[in-house]
């Protein structure tokens, strides 16, 4: 029986060799942050100062995620958090509600979602929990 093909001259054996684009002799063009204008993600802030300026530049911030939810939701208790070191890009934020009853964890997060439409596409990161006002009591308690 002849083989069709010679497993050694496929390299089959030997070190595997990872592709990337210089293995695969593919041009690169440089990588390079993009801003709201040119329409790529926003630069991540180095100081203080930038993470402010990029917080204005995307109008969200804390107070006003947590004034939309209590107007939106009836929200009674919102605690929100800037993860991102000030710039407005990530959040994590505990919301309790009555709104939440008989509703699964997908559902209250869907309804938290299509209230902060908006402002959830001109963030990178966005974490809610969500609690009854029962719940939240027994968490506390507990």
């Amino acid at each position: 029986m002849q083989r069709l093909f010679n497993f050694r001259q496929l390299r089959l054996y030997s070190k595997p060799q990872y592709l990337t684009s210089q293995t695969l002799n593919i041009p690169t063009a440089k990588m390079s942050t993009g801003t709201a204008l040119s329409g790529g993600a926003p630069k991540a802030a180095e100081t203080d100062t930038q993470a402010q300026a990029i917080a204005n530049a995307t109008g969200v911030t804390t107070e006003s995620l947590t004034k939309v939810l209590q107007e939106k939701l009836d929200a009674q208790h919102v605690d929100i958090e800037d993860m991102s070191g000030g710039c407005g890009q990530m959040f994590q934020a505990l919301i309790v509600s009555p709104q939440f009853e008989k509703k699964n964890t997908l559902a209250r997060h869907r309804l938290v979602n299509s209230a902060l439409k908006e402002e959830i596409a001109a963030i990178h990161a966005w974490t809610p929990k969500c609690f009854t006002p029962e719940e939240w009591e027994k968490k506390k308690a507990g």
